[in-house]
């Protein structure tokens, strides 16, 4: 019995054994390199990137109650379904926003750590915060798209930070992710600083959807990923641009949101 047992478990194939023994030892190695710390305050952990239960604490969660379309927290619980003033007043291109944290302090240095000191490492993590902000719209969505960068600012940042989170995501909750569906073909002036009316003439016309991605995105229920919501001109433009190629359903889903607080 003990020999028919032991013949029946699968073999691990000796490449895939090697390929474990050598993740497992280059993770241990930068480990000793670069020993984990908190992605906040740089506290050293045990393992892998997190935070520590000071930083975590500062993290200002969006929690329910919020608008079931602009994902906007609300002081107090007004019901099931309600939306805030801004979504009745200003319908969204998109179907609904969801946000893991507001836009301050330990988010922001997250953001800024992802984005600008190359520390591609954080986006598991967010990703995973992003999963259970998404409300299972993630699970229900056919395909996850980020928000994508015009080619030239993709040669001076080196990666771009939406498509980071997206393949994260897409990894956590096993839906495909479409890179290259939609392009930024027009080299617009960076956002910070501008008003909300410049920011939507900034990024009027800047995006499209390639031939490919036209075929893969008509009639899906789409997650559109980008690591901050602002004034939201830059998602409009791409939510439209989505929309007029035939997409049935659009979730926008960022780490964070700029708002000065629950309404």
């Amino acid at each position: 019995m003990g020999e028919i047992e032991a013949e029946a478990l699968p073999a691990i194939p000796l490449q895939q054994a090697l390929a474990r023994r050598m993740k497992a030892f280059a993770g241990a190695a930068l480990d000793i390199v670069y020993p984990p710390a908190c992605a906040g305050c740089g506290l050293l952990l045990g393992t892998g990137a997190g935070l520590c239960a000071h930083c975590w604490s500062r993290l200002a969660l969006i929690e329910r109650p919020y608008c079931e379309v602009l994902g906007t927290p609300f002081s107090h619980d007004l019901g099931p379904g309600i939306l805030s003033a801004d979504a009745i007043a200003h319908p969204p291109p998109f179907d609904r926003l969801r946000s893991v944290a507001l836009y301050d302090d330990l988010a922001r240095i997250l953001v800024h750590s992802l984005k600008y000191r190359d520390r591609t490492d954080l986006a598991p993590m967010m990703a995973q915060w992003m999963l259970r902000a998404g409300d299972g719209t993630i699970e229900a969505a056919d395909v996850i798209v980020p928000v994508p960068l015009h080619r030239l600012r993709l040669v001076w940042r080196k990666f771009n930070q939406a498509a980071e989170l997206a393949r994260a995501l897409g990894a956590l909750a096993g839906r495909p992710v479409l890179i290259d569906a939609v392009r930024r073909i027009k080299r617009t002036r960076r956002q910070i600083g501008l008003n909300p009316r410049a920011r939507e003439e900034n990024v009027r016309g800047a995006f499209a959807i390639t031939p490919a991605g036209r075929e893969a995105l008509f009639g899906k229920r789409v997650v559109l990923i980008d690591d901050v919501y602002t004034t939201g001109a830059t998602i409009a433009a791409v939510a439209r641009t989505l929309k007029r190629a035939g997409v049935a359903d659009i979730t926008v889903l960022t780490f964070a949101r700029a708002l000065p607080g629950p309404i």
